[in-house]
């Protein structure tokens, strides 16, 4: 799989031109209407796109704690300069080449390109409205004008819901001929029609809380035409390859180098997975990594052994440590310096990041180890849309029991989770492990969905039960920070979150700061007042999160 193109490259793949003769004022290297190959510039849109979900996972996953916030306080931690990557991505790339291809293809009655490519432009609109709230569409994209003004939040839901309703009557159209590499479902219009009306479940429950009725109504409508993501050949991801250079094909945050491990894990995520069920989530084998099996001693490894907990976190909230196996993060809100502990804290594991799956050898990670890099972006999951779907009918009172729809969104997330682990070359790992430690893969799921079950049943609140619901599709979404974020910013849970290590951070980040770039460019752009500000459908109460 070919996780990204050398502009060079791309734009050799992508011109075909019918003469050695070229006018001296055109640019050869100028995708246009008549000289772009519709299939390898879908293929750029496909690739592209996984990036940009990469993009706008991460901040999502460091504020709703899967991965140390690098920051001490909120302001910093949404700072505008965080921000270009994605803004440029967005605009610069994809919507501009998503632009230019949907009328080709349907010109050339290219259907399934032209729906796949709406399907995407859909979700990077929602993924723009819910990180940045109000963004620049009907004036963007166009190059007589360089300060596009923006576009309300709400409004840009309806178009991207609008194309993914013309995307699905693509998909029921007869096309001319279908793509020929997609990257994605290998041109089954039945799972990308399946993707797109999950996408519309996803909008739809976003804006349960400005449209009750709206969101009621819509929601029962796809869950009686029964074509959303269900199976797990449907689910909606990208999958990389374990190639290190020309081209580099390796999950972006599998992060092994010979000198250790990437990215610092949350303390409060890991003690979650270990400790809040009164056994170990079967999950956390396969989601992290250990580098080492015991706690460390050395302050100069781990200064925090030696610090009191914080006087404003609660009993119950994890500090320093999470477990005393070896588990090696950093809090909520860490901003302390880097110290040589690249071979000793916890790695990402074989899912979804592609790297080791943790057998207690508790040995250092190394450039390839693990599955190389050979992991999924989970973008959307089987296992999410029941967790939405058990949302939905728990708050709006939609078709189906939220307690059912729980079960089967656990289960299906377990599933799929060591599914993806056994595929890759950690397969005869984990099975081998398995066999030495008697670990019945079955029976762990059954005991750990008994546990949801039974503290659902005991919860004495609808509230209390959503609590539930929004505390297990959190421990299912690892990897996924942009449904992470929406979840707590629309549910206010999972409850209870660790604080930051400082008692006064600021207030917890409503949206996102706009870009830097896009701030000082466009004559028209005002940034927000504060990161206070909220995204259309967020109405809960100023002070319902920290």
């Amino acid at each position: 799989m070919i996780k990204k193109l050398s502009f060079a490259l791309l734009a050799a793949l992508s011109l075909s031109v019918s003469s050695c003769k070229l006018d001296l004022l055109d640019n050869p290297n100028a995708v246009t209407t008549s000289n772009t190959d519709i299939n390898y510039l879908l293929n750029n849109i496909q690739l592209t796109y996984a990036n940009h979900f990469n993009q706008v996972s991460d901040p999502g996953m460091r504020l709703t704690r899967m991965l140390n916030q690098g920051s001490a306080i909120y302001e910093n931690a949404v700072s505008p300069g965080n921000y270009d990557g994605i803004w440029n991505t967005a605009y610069a790339s994809l919507l501009t080449d998503i632009k230019t291809i949907i009328p080709l293809a349907e010109s050339s009655q290219l259907y399934v390109h032209a729906g796949i490519a709406r399907t995407m432009r859909a979700s990077i609109l929602l993924n723009l409205v819910d990180m940045f709230g109000d963004v620049p569409y009907s004036e963007a994209i166009d190059p007589a004008n360089f300060n596009p003004k923006v576009d309300a939040g709400a409004t840009i839901y309806e178009v991207a819901i609008k194309d993914l309703n013309d995307a699905i009557a693509n998909f029921a159209a007869t096309s001319a001929s279908t793509p020929s590499s997609d990257l994605y479902f290998s041109a089954s219009k039945d799972s990308w029609t399946r993707t797109a009306n999950s996408l519309k479940l996803k909008a739809y429950l976003n804006r349960r809380l400005v449209d009750k009725a709206g969101s009621t109504s819509a929601i029962n409508a796809l869950i009686a035409e029964g074509k959303l993501i269900s199976t797990a050949a449907q689910n909606f991801t990208f999958k990389y390859g374990s190639n290190l250079t020309n081209p580099d094909t390796r999950h972006p945050r599998y992060g092994y180098s010979n000198t250790g491990a990437g990215d610092y894990q949350s303390n409060a995520y890991m003690g979650t997975m270990y400790y809040s069920k009164g056994f170990v989530d079967p999950r956390m084998r396969f989601y992290f990594y250990r580098q080492t099996i015991k706690n460390p001693t050395d302050v100069n490894a781990l200064r925090c052994i030696t610090n009191s907990k914080p006087n404003h976190f609660s009993a119950t909230d994890f500090f320093c440590l999470p477990t005393d196996v070896g588990y090696w993060g950093r809090d909520h809100l860490n901003n302390e310096g880097i110290p040589p502990d690249g071979l000793l804290r916890t790695g990402f594991g074989v899912y979804p990041a592609g790297g080791l799956y943790d057998n207690n050898a508790g040995t250092g990670v190394f450039l390839g180890a693990g599955a190389g890099g050979a992991g999924i972006q989970p973008i959307l999951m089987r296992s999410f849309v029941d967790f939405m779907l058990a949302e939905s009918s728990l708050t709006l009172g939609t078709t189906g029991s939220a307690r059912s729809l729980l079960q089967s969104a656990v289960e299906k997330s377990m599933a799929d989770v060591r599914a993806m682990a056994l595929g890759t070359t950690e397969s005869s790992k984990i099975t081998t492990f398995e066999a030495a430690n008697n670990i019945v893969w079955s029976d762990e799921v059954n005991k750990y969905v008994a546990k949801v079950l039974s503290n659902y049943d005991a919860a004495t609140s609808d509230d209390a039960r959503l609590n539930v619901i929004a505390t297990e599709y959190w421990l299912a979404l690892y990897g996924n920070g942009m449904e992470a974020y929406n979840l707590y910013r629309r549910t206010g849970k999972p409850a209870n979150m660790q604080p930051a290590l400082e008692a006064n951070p600021g207030s917890f980040p409503r949206s996102v700061y706009y870009p830097a770039s896009y701030i000082t460019r466009n004559a028209n752009a005002k940034q927000k007042a504060s990161v206070t500000v909220p995204v259309f459908w967020d109405t809960n109460a100023a002070n319902l999160l920290k």
